[in-house]
């Protein structure tokens, strides 16, 4: 996520070396270092980076980062329905890692494979939860301002629902 796609996967073709026995490693860490960047690199393969994951399914009840990174691959292979229930899996587990980041993000990949359904009014409530996680954010923060212009695009293409 930092950008260090080369270097994290080198790190891991070495710890694999050094342990090829590390259940964790090679079922649960490497699996998300390897799709995670396939889905950095410019023109990379969200067919590849779902793939990769595979071997991972198992494991991604005590791993919320697992189901966000299938749900950020589906998302950028316009896959809108699938992105949506691994983001709504994340949404769901906030006790298994209270303190992830990927939490409130899976919040936002929700609101946009929503929109990508369309329907609107889950995705316009998916920003809200975002936004109102992000209350506090500092308001430069690109993912931030991109969330806004698109909850306001989301916001105005659509009627409101009728409660």
């Amino acid at each position: 996520m930092a950008g260090e796609a080369e270097r994290a996967e080198a790190i891991i073709d070495d710890r694999l070396k050094s342990s090829p026995n590390d259940f964790s490693l090679t079922y649960r860490v490497a699996p998300q270092v390897r799709a995670e960047a396939e889905l950095s690199r410019e023109g990379g393969d969200p067919s590849k980076a779902i793939d990769t994951l595979e071997v991972a399914r198992p494991y991604e009840g005590e791993a919320v980062k697992i189901p966000y990174l299938r749900g950020m691959a589906f998302l950028r292979a316009q896959l809108g329905a699938q992105a949506a229930a691994e983001f709504q899996k994340v949404v769901d587990r906030f006790s298994r890692e209270p303190f992830s980041v990927v939490h409130s993000l899976a919040h936002l990949g929700l609101a946009r494979a929503t929109a990508m359904t369309g329907d609107h009014a889950a995705s316009r409530k998916a920003y809200q939860d975002f936004l109102a996680l992000w209350r506090d954010a500092d308001l430069d923060i690109p993912v931030l301002q991109e969330a806004k212009a698109e909850y306001e695009k989301v916001s105005q293409s659509a009627p409101a629902a009728i409660p």
